[in-house]
C-alpha cells in the first residue's frame, strides 16, 4: 500500500498567520510577550523569533493551524463574507455593554445565524477580550486549563491554583471580557466555577456566555432542582435569556429573510436571485450554511 503524503503547509499560510498573530497581539497591551506566547501555545524564544518575520522551523505544523483557524485565516478564496446584518449589531452591542460597563449577559438563540461569527469578528480588534470555545473543554478540568491558557497563563499545575491565577490576572487587566461560546456543552458542575470566577471579578470583569436552548434547558434545570450556584449564576449573568431573533412567528420569518437577504447582497449576489435564495433557506435549521452552498454554488456556475 503506497502512503498519502500529508498536505504540507504552504509559505503563503504560514506568513497569513504570523501577521494575524501580529495584529492580534495589539489587543493585549497588559500582557508580556512570555504570557502572550503561551496564549498562542509557543515557547517565549521561537515567539522572539516569529516578531522578527521568522516562521522556519519555529513551531509544529499544528501550532499554524490552530492559530489559523482561531484567527480566522484562511487561503481559501471561497469565503462567505460578513454582513453588517442585525445579528451582528446586536451581538456588537450586547459585548460592548458588557465590557464597559463590567456586566454578565446570556444570549440563546438558533444555530446557524452567526453569533459566533459575529462575536469573534467583533472582538478581534478589541483589547482584552477573550472567547473560550466550551465545545472543546466541556469538563471543569479543561475548562480551567482552556482558560488559563487563552488568558496567557500557565495551564499545568493544581486547579486551585489555576483558578486563583486566573483571578488575580483577570483583575489586574483593564476592562476584559470573556465570552464563553457553546455554553451549552458545559457539565452541570462548571456553572459552578463561572459563578466563582464572576464573583471575585466583580466589577473588574465582562462576562457573556453563547448558545442555543441546550444553554437555556441546563441552566433551567438548575434552577428548578435548586442545584446549587445556579439561582446565583442567573441572578448574576442578568437573570433573563437574551434572544436575538423574535419569537412570533411572523417576525421570526421577517428576521430571517432580512438577515440571509443582507448576508447575499454583501456576497455579491444579484438582487433579482435574493428573493429565490431566501425561499430555500427559510426553513433549513443551518441557514447561513445552507446559504454559504447557494452562494458557493451560484459562483461556480456564473
Amino acid at each position: 500500500m503506497i502512503k498519502k503524503k500529508r498536505p504540507m503547509i504552504t509559505k503563503e499560510f504560514k506568513e497569513k498567520v504570523r501577521d494575524a498573530i501580529l495584529e492580534h497581539r495589539k489587543n493585549f497591551p497588559d500582557s508580556p510577550d512570555a504570557s502572550f506566547a503561551k496564549m498562542i501555545g509557543i515557547n517565549p524564544s521561537s515567539y522572539n523569533r516569529l516578531k522578527k518575520g521568522e516562521i522556519e522551523k519555529i513551531a509544529s505544523e499544528n501550532f499554524w493551524i490552530e492559530n489559523g483557524r482561531k484567527l480566522g485565516v484562511t487561503t481559501y478564496k471561497k469565503v462567505l463574507k460578513l454582513a453588517r446584518t442585525e445579528v451582528y449589531n446586536q451581538v456588537e452591542e450586547i459585548i460592548n455593554f458588557c465590557k464597559n460597563y463590567q456586566k454578565a449577559t446570556i444570549i440563546i438563540d438558533e444555530c446557524e445565524i452567526g453569533k459566533t461569527r459575529c462575536s469573534k469578528h467583533v472582538i478581534k480588534n478589541m483589547i482584552n477580550a477573550f472567547r473560550i470555545d466550551c465545545s472543546q473543554a466541556s469538563s471543569k478540568t479543561q475548562f480551567i486549563r482552556l482558560m488559563a491558557k487563552t488568558l496567557g497563563l500557565d495551564n499545568n499545575g493544581r486547579l486551585h491554583e489555576l483558578k486563583e491565577n486566573i483571578k488575580y490576572y483577570i483583575n489586574q487587566m483593564d476592562s476584559p471580557i470573556i465570552i464563553l461560546d457553546d455554553a451549552g456543552y458545559l457539565e452541570i458542575n462548571v456553572f459552578v466555577e463561572i459563578i466563582g470566577l464572576w464573583n471575585a471579578t466583580e466589577g473588574r470583569c465582562g462576562w457573556m456566555m453563547l448558545g442555543d436552548d441546550s444553554l437555556e434547558n441546563k441552566i433551567n434545570r438548575g434552577l428548578k432542582s435548586k442545584k446549587v450556584g445556579f439561582k446565583a449564576l442567573f441572578s448574576r449573568f442578568s437573570g433573563e435569556f437574551i434572544r436575538l431573533m423574535p419569537m412570533a412567528p411572523h417576525e421570526k420569518s421577517e428576521y430571517l429573510k432580512q438577515l440571509i437577504g443582507d448576508v447575499a447582497n454583501a456576497n455579491g449576489i444579484e438582487p433579482k436571485k435574493i428573493a429565490r435564495f431566501i425561499k430555500l433557506c427559510i426553513g433549513k435549521e443551518k441557514v447561513l450554511r445552507h446559504l454559504d452552498t447557494l452562494i458557493q454554488l451560484d459562483k461556480e456556475n456564473a
